[in-house]
């Protein structure tokens, strides 16, 4: 169905191609899965499915790329319309219209199909992904889960053969996610349709796909069975890690494989981990005396017209600590952001930091009480090059050239000559990090902060923000990625509704909950794991002593 033969793409300036020499076949009927590193060349080897690349980005194509016998190089993209459908990596900015069913029809219009067609495509598309009861909804009412699926269903009305996908879980909660994953491999199983997905989030995808298209970061790909390729790589899934470290051949890609492999590991275990999932900083006092509290948050309530989207919140947020803040898309937990940093709006409550309001004083003196990265981190980026995003970080308080070693730990290869809006998602995120993170106000807030990072750019923001809390500072993360809240946070705290539903240590919340509970958890339960690390330090004083060798790229987990 999709052919590459022998492809080098390269763009204007680059000191090397974004792709080199990728030969691939993917067949019909596929899933096919792209990983790599931040920056690999996974959003360019899927524009250029399409033929975007080069069309569209610009840049050389040489080789060759076919989708059922028809070359990219000899037609423009919109050609390709009703053969490959494509949703971006945020779905919502690919939006046009106002309501479900009107963004169901809109790609057809444009294709000018007979409106019978349309009509029957639209029930048809409604019914498959399960949106008939949201048809006359709007688009901005819905879930992320629900605009996900709509972006998915967009596509599909053009009947297309191959559908395209760049990161469709990453802002979504796990259950969302679940559900848009179990729409895509039904339209694998039950239409045909071949699906090429670039995802990071490899705990999620990896038992659904078919074929792994695993990208060096040199441009240079391999590809074919995904336990096969997994078995050797840095970019891999925690319980990939632990199938090295236990000795299975070849690695577990599901929770339900790894646990029926583990019962004599989990026999050999100590009944309570001997480390901790990480290293708790100490309490200190703040401005007022109070131990440890550094923002006061009682009875905030946040209205978005006549919806209420934070229910009477108290939060307290101490030095030297890490919190998660978690909950299903909609919960409420941007709002809280916004409100604590001062902002955002707030019908009620009281936020003091400092002795004072944040959202009762100018903006600027706000900012250097509470700092906020924002979902869309880009909207941050005003200047024409990542050098002089990282001088001003500079020039606003942050310790001279603090931005760009955060930045090269984060995501290294960036070079300040390049503009930020040539730098994919994943960099761009990484870039507004290491601005924000080098001026480091008392409390720290970052909302959805791992979109587009690959697990080594997730371990490095990991070993920031707990630098951040060793020197005495408050961090909050809004996320739904639950490996890297177990292993960056020491509390979490789970909102639904508008309310703080769950408030307590990292440990007993994460292992309480089926929901948010992380593939080591899952594997290992009843007992009390949470990373690879607590796994390979209780190993040794096991009886038998070890079974393998710690990973050096385990992910993220202190002991």
């Amino acid at each position: 169905m999709i052919r590459f033969d022998h492809v080098t793409v390269t763009y204007p300036g680059a000191d090397r191609p974004a792709l080199r020499d990728v030969d691939l076949r993917v067949d019909e009927g596929e899933l096919c899965l792209v990983v790599g590193h931040t920056g690999s060349g996974k959003s360019t080897l899927l524009n250029a499915v399409n033929g975007l690349v080069p069309h569209f980005t610009g840049g050389s194509l040489a080789g060759r790329v076919t989708v059922a016998g028809r070359s990219t190089a000899d037609q423009p993209p919109r050609e390709f319309a009703e053969l490959v459908g494509v949703v971006g990596q945020d779905p919502v900015a690919g939006f046009v219209t106002d309501t479900v069913e009107e963004e169901l029809a809109y790609g057809m219009e444009q294709l000018a199909l007979d409106p019978a067609v349309m009509r029957a495509r639209v029930e048809e598309t409604l019914d498959l992904l399960g949106l008939a009861d949201l048809r006359d909804r709007g688009l901005h009412e819905l879930s992320g889960g629900q605009q996900q699926r709509v972006a998915i269903g967009a596509a599909l009305t053009a009947h297309p053969r191959v559908l395209v996908l760049d990161e469709p879980t990453s802002a979504l909660d796990p259950t969302s996610a679940e559900d848009v994953l179990a729409t895509v491999t039904r339209l694998v199983h039950d239409l045909g349709i071949t699906v090429v997905l670039a995802e990071h989030r490899l705990e999620r995808v990896i038992p659904y796909a078919d074929r792994l298209v695993l990208l060096a970061g040199d441009g240079t790909a391999r590809h074919g069975d995904p336990a096969t390729l997994l078995a050797g790589s840095a970019v891999a899934p925690p319980i990939v890690h632990l199938g090295r470290l236990a000795g299975w051949a070849p690695p577990p890609l599901s929770v339900r494989d790894a646990r029926r492999r583990a019962p004599e590991l989990r026999r050999r275990l100590p009944t309570v981990p001997p480390t901790p999932h990480r290293t708790a900083h100490p309490a200190t006092r703040d401005d007022t005396g109070a131990a440890g509290v550094v923002l006061a948050a009682a009875g905030v309530v946040v209205r978005h017209g006549p919806v209420v989207a934070v229910r009477a919140a108290t939060l307290d947020l101490r030095a030297g600590q890490v919190v998660a803040l978690m909950g299903r898309n909609g919960s409420g937990k941007s709002s809280l952001l916004w409100a604590l940093q001062g902002a955002g709006r707030r019908a009620g409550g009281t936020v003091r930091t400092g002795g004072r309001d944040p959202g009762k004083i100018a903006a600027a003196e706000s900012r250097r009480l509470v700092g906020l990265v924002p979902q869309t981190a880009a909207d941050l980026l005003y200047l024409d090059s990542v050098g002089a995003e990282l001088d001003q970080a500079d020039r606003d308080g942050a310790v001279p050239g603090s931005a760009r070693r955060l930045l090269d730990d984060i995501a290294p290869g960036i070079a300040d000559a390049d503009h930020p809006r040539d730098l994919s998602a994943g960099q761009q995120l990484a870039l507004v990090l290491a601005v924000q993170l080098a001026v480091t106000p008392r409390v720290v807030l970052l909302d959805e902060p791992t979109r587009g990072l690959d697990y080594g750019a997730k371990a490095a923001l990991v070993r920031t923000l707990d630098g951040l809390a060793g020197q005495g500072h408050a961090v909050v993360v809004a996320t739904h990625d639950v490996e890297f809240a177990t292993a960056a946070a020491d509390r979490v705290v789970v909102m639904a509704g508008g309310d703080i539903v769950t408030d307590g240590p990292a440990t007993s919340v994460l292992t309480a909950s089926p929901t948010f509970a992380p593939q080591i958890a899952k594997v290992l339960a009843p007992l009390p794991y949470l990373t690879v690390a607590q796994v390979a330090a209780a190993l040794p004083a096991a009886p038998g002593g070890p079974v393998g060798a710690a990973p050096a790229d385990a992910p993220a987990g202190r002991p």
